[in-house]
């Protein structure tokens, strides 16, 4: 058999499956109205949560970063890669999250693939969410450790499997702070209280918290008044960017950089996003007022979705996931969505499991209250004529 032949059938089973993913062009910045294919939609799928991506002061702290630096970083940190704005942002991150230290990668992915197979050994054993994203999934994959998967935010559960694996050396905790498709929030300090009382490490992923929780947007740590080992987090999501970091004691940031192969071996990121990311963290700490409208923003959507009929998941984060069932209702009720203006993709297995796919707003400091209102009049629309509410 050829070789596109035989993807070709591959193919053909995601497309029967109802899976087939295509992309969409979006025509400009990014704002809460954008031209997406060549249509006007109201943006309800970004994770552009303080609307920062396309503030002036990021754009002019990149421009004058790209004048004096350049379009790229030439080469991984511990080459030729390694510039000021590297050091400033991995400072100013430490001092944000409220560590010793923090460490950039080129991604958020990178970063808990870098942290994961790096820090546990042969021997020890992860205790991973069973809703963490896949990067963590990936990161636990490439580790020495065995993984043991507890029920998600289930802290009775996480409690039997700790106690089922002291037998190994090591013991490490790993969850997002808030998850990416559920939009809940792990219960932080019970989690601590259990990895203090079975000597477990704690890792979480803050990608979607950093920026939204917190009086500052420090994320899930600022949140609960709590602090684990590492914290890993993602300028991509709310600061508006691109990259990740790691951020933890100055022992810890020591060790990722002389063992973290996704740091060593990644060409660093450009000192462009890096100037802009400092210039998001010093907004975000001054951005109270903005998560508070952004609060108010999801109390009202969920607690319309709620009255309307939708079974809404999810704690009160920018993630408003709203559960249709099969995928090919999903699929349909996003096309509809587009005909009435509004771009929220369906989100399908495998993302998903099977029979919960849903639709995932996601609601931004940005978004009007005239979106907010055809956002809500859309969905009670379309729920009605497709008989789900």
């Amino acid at each position: 058999m050829q070789f596109d032949d035989w993807l070709s059938g591959r193919l053909l089973q995601t497309r029967k499956a109802g899976l087939y993913r295509t992309l969409r062009t979006m025509q400009g910045a990014p704002h809460t109205e954008m031209v997406i294919d060549g249509e006007e939609q109201i943006v309800c799928s970004s994770n552009n949560y303080l609307g920062l991506a396309a503030d002036e002061r990021l754009i002019d702290a990149a421009q004058s970063a790209l004048t004096t630096f350049g379009s790229g970083s030439s080469g991984s940190r511990l080459t030729t890669g390694n510039t000021e704005w590297h050091e400033k942002l991995e400072k100013k991150l430490a001092h944000f999250k409220h560590t010793e230290a923090a460490l950039l990668f080129s991604s958020g992915y990178l970063a808990n693939i870098g942290v994961l197979s790096s820090l546990p050994e042969k021997g020890d054993v992860i205790l991973s969410d069973r809703f963490n994203h896949a990067s963590i999934i990936d990161g636990c994959r490439l580790s020495k450790a065995k993984t043991v998967i507890y029920e998600h935010i289930n802290m009775h559960d996480l409690e039997s499997r700790l106690q089922e694996t002291q037998q190994h050396a090591r013991r490490f905790i790993v969850t997002d702070g808030v998850f990416s498709m559920d939009g809940t929030i792990t219960p932080l300090p019970e989690l601590m209280r259990l990895a203090k009382r079975y000597h477990a490490y704690v890792i979480v992923d803050d990608a979607h918290a950093t920026g939204v929780l917190g009086k500052y947007g420090r994320g899930t740590s600022e949140h609960f008044g709590v602090q684990p080992d590492v914290v890993i987090g993602t300028l991509s999501k709310a600061a508006g960017t691109e990259g990740g970091f790691a951020a933890g004691s100055q022992m810890l940031i020591d060790f990722l950089r002389n063992h973290a192969r996704t740091f060593i071996f990644q060409t660093a990121m450009a000192p462009a996003s890096c100037a802009a990311s400092f210039a998001a963290l010093e907004i975000i700490e001054q951005s109270e007022k903005k998560r508070i409208r952004l609060s108010a923003y999801i109390t009202k959507i969920k607690t319309g979705l709620t009255k309307m009929g939708y079974f809404v998941k999810g704690d009160f984060t920018p993630i408003i996931p709203v559960m249709i069932g099969q995928a090919e209702k999903a699929v349909l009720f996003s096309r509809k969505l587009q005909e009435q203006g509004i771009y929220a993709p369906a989100i399908r297995p495998p993302t998903v499991p099977e029979g919960e796919s849903r639709i995932r707003l996601t609601v931004t400091a940005d978004h009007t209250e005239k979106e907010i209102q055809h956002i809500l009049a859309s969905f009670n629309l379309i729920g009605k004529e497709l008989r789900i509410i």
